[in-house]
């Protein structure tokens, strides 16, 4: 009972981090709109029916009963129809009807006193400032959870403080021995050190870390040196012989490379047998901003191999093959996961805690990258129309041309419902998949 308990209270940690997310989402476009005097009739959280509402000045908000989403209606998001007496500009084609009467639904509510205050007048750069409003406001999100998470919980890095003690020497790709007492002892073991030993120092260099004991240690293969370590209290000194073994070749993801054949390449280096344990450090504030930039390239990477990516998730959906850990999920996804980590009561607490406020860190970022796609209906999609907008009005006014006016983004809505569909059609195949074939992130 407590188990489900606490996989329930992950979920739901989970799930009120990320509808505070979309609210926040949104405050980031309603603000700035606000501030540039446009009206702003709506603020809404979710799709659909609406649960509960309040008007309050000119804006209404409110809940509605789908949460996948929210938005902010502003007036006069799309310029109208040239009035000049002639015949419609726009045909009977279905594209074309469909800008038109999106238009007619953005002007439905503009009203005389309006006239200064719709959307589609502003310059070009509150207009960026508007659609980047909510993209950033994620990006803030996961910066300030991402510096809770290093600076208040810390990071997980490896100690000068052995957790294994490998018994015998084991040729790389080779199976271990089965009978431990009946095989050629590591140095380490030969040695006689046991987890729980701290290394001090290594050839009369004092060991720090972790990393640089390693890098130490590859380069003596078949030299005996001296080794000093400390066992509850009493400091040691025994020499120690690294042998020269077989070991991947890892790149810098931490990847073991492989040759055209798709055979690991190895290389010969210093082994003793021993594995460091890991704590809990934590990280100054300079190590914030360099974090988050490395989760924005890896989501980066995901987002433009999504579509490789998702025939990876259908293939594995609807088949036998596992799914890619390192791959998309979606908000079902992230639920299933925040439970389980919520729901292992044998690891510590804080641990937890840390996974979680890490996953909503990184959910949030992705949802800054997501966003930036130059793609309607995302906010990506407003920016490059209003760029196209300002780069064709800088170029009539060099060349001395009239003015073209506000670029119409209503014409691109039939593309826009195409992308709608699609990532529609995304998000079901990611939620089927999180159903009947879930990530294993912890084997």
């Amino acid at each position: 009972m407590v188990t489900v308990l606490l996989f329930i209270g992950g979920v739901v940690f989970v799930a009120i981090g990320i509808a505070l997310s979309i609210a926040l989402h949104e405050v980031g476009h309603l603000l700035p709109a606000k501030l540039f005097k446009v009206r702003v009739t709506r603020y809404m959280i979710g799709f659909g029916p609406t649960l509960w509402s309040k008007k309050k000045g000119e804006t209404e908000y409110g809940i509605k009963a789908i949460p996948a989403g929210g938005y902010v209606a502003m007036v006069g998001m799309y310029p109208p129809n040239p009035a000049d007496g002639s015949v419609r500009p726009s045909s009977t084609g279905m594209f074309q009807t469909i800008a038109t009467e999106a238009r007619s639904a953005a002007h439905e509510e503009v009203g005389p006193e309006d006239a200064n205050r719709v959307f589609y007048k502003l310059p070009v750069w509150k207009k960026i400032i508007i659609m980047l409003g909510g993209p950033f406001m994620n990006l803030l999100i996961g910066v300030v959870l991402m510096g809770v998470l290093l600076m208040g919980f810390g990071t997980a890095q490896a100690t000068t403080t052995l957790a294994d003690v490998n018994a015998c020497q084991v040729a790389f790709g080779e199976p271990t021995p089965t009978d431990l007492n009946n095989c050629t002892k590591t140095p380490a073991a030969a040695a006689g050190l046991r987890p729980g030993d701290t290394i001090k120092s290594f050839d009369g260099q004092d060991v720090t870390n972790w990393t640089a004991f390693t890098d130490d240690v590859r380069a003596s293969a078949g030299k005996t040196v001296p080794l000093v370590y400390v066992r509850g209290g009493e400091t040691i000194t025994t020499n120690i012989t690294p042998v020269l073994t077989a070991r991947p070749v890892i790149d810098a993801n931490g990847v073991a490379k492989v040759d055209a054949d798709g055979k690991a390449l190895t290389v010969q280096v210093g082994f003793l047998g021993v594995g460091p344990s890991a704590a809990m450090v934590r990280q100054p504030a300079s190590a914030v901003l360099p974090a988050v930039g490395n989760n924005i390239v890896q989501i980066g990477g995901v987002v433009f191999q999504l579509p490789q990516k998702l025939v990876g998730v259908a293939q594995a959906a609807f088949s036998s093959e596992p799914r890619d850990p390192n791959g998309p999920i979606s908000v079902v996804g992230v639920g299933r996961v925040a439970g389980e980590v919520a729901a292992m009561e044998e690891i510590p607490l804080s641990s937890r805690a840390a996974t979680l406020i890490g996953l909503l860190a990184g959910v949030n970022l992705a949802l800054f990258v997501f966003n930036l796609i130059p793609l309607l209906p995302l906010d990506g999609g407003h920016v490059a129309g209003a760029l196209y907008e300002g780069a064709r009005r800088t170029v009539a006014k060099v060349f001395k041309r009239k003015d073209p006016g506000p670029f119409d983004i209503a014409k691109l809505l039939p593309v826009t419902y195409v992308a709608a569909v699609v990532l529609m059609a995304m998000g079901a195949l990611l939620i089927y998949a999180d159903i009947v074939k879930p990530v294993n992130l912890f084997g």
